[in-house]
């Protein structure tokens, strides 16, 4: 397991949990976390990861960017943060959506910022009643980045999505829920719980197939209908290759549990 900073990473059978470890800044993300995130994402596939968790350490998932981590260098500051997100969230963001295995992500306190787009780029999402969404760049003067103004309308429809980043309000765990924005809405001492018997599931199930969903769905937001049916033909016959398919297909005839491989 590579020795990590700013994260902490923890692999039990095919799950892997990622874990923002700044507690003492809420888990601020800068471009140290960032690289390491990335570096982690590289790491998955020799890990035979079939699942990852990511969760923030202490009182809060995300507080967002660190504000140290966008320097101006003297010049435009507008121009600096172009840099910084081209060259630091933007390819984390990225790197994320093209994952081959679902993502968790499991909600403690604050997501604000990129935490917050972070935070609603998992497959299933699970909050605590005390987690609350923030995209609150309105307040200081900028707009929402790192893919906010991409996945905020998609989780929670335009209007609540305008609202929340016009207005720099919060979106309660509670309402994020009713809004069907996130999957569950716990206990805070149940958050983990909950994630891992997700992930559980997804890590024991046809992993091919639920990477091929992951990028048909995300892909599918900016296609035509024709686009989308011609994807997912291309998708079906990469899941239909698969050892999991043979596998579902004689469970199925012989009535017995799959036992999928991830293969």
């Amino acid at each position: 397991m590579a020795d990590y900073q700013t994260i902490r990473v923890e692999q039990t059978d095919g799950i892997v949990t990622l874990t923002l470890n700044k507690p003492d800044k809420l888990n601020a993300m800068g471009p140290e976390m960032v690289g390491e995130m990335l570096k982690a994402f590289d790491a998955l596939p020799a890990m035979r990861a079939r699942a990852l968790i990511i969760t923030g350490e202490g009182r809060g998932f995300s507080s967002g960017a660190e504000l140290g981590g966008r320097t101006f260098d003297g010049g435009n500051p507008g121009d600096a943060s172009r840099r910084s997100l081209q060259t630091s969230f933007n390819p984390l963001m990225l790197s994320l959506a093209g994952l081959d295995i679902p993502v968790v992500t499991a909600i403690n306190g604050a997501a604000a910022g990129i935490g917050c787009t972070l935070a609603l780029s998992g497959d299933l999402i699970v909050a605590g009643k005390s987690a609350y969404f923030l995209q609150a760049f309105i307040n200081i003067g900028l707009v929402p980045d790192g893919g906010a103004t991409w996945v905020l309308p998609k989780a929670a429809g335009i209007p609540a999505a305008m609202e929340a980043m016009l207005l720099g309000e919060r979106i309660p765990a509670e309402r994020a829920y009713e809004l069907g924005m996130i999957n569950r809405c716990v206990e805070n001492a149940a958050v983990m719980d909950e994630a891992r018997a997700l992930a559980t599931r997804l890590a024991n199930g046809p992993t091919v197939a639920m990477g091929q969903i992951r990028r048909l769905v995300r892909n599918a937001q900016s296609q035509s209908l024709s686009d989308a049916m011609n994807a997912e033909a291309e998708a079906q016959r990469i899941a239909g290759n698969s050892e999991d398919f043979k596998e579902g297909v004689q469970a199925f005839l012989g009535k017995r549990e799959a036992q999928f491989k991830g293969r």
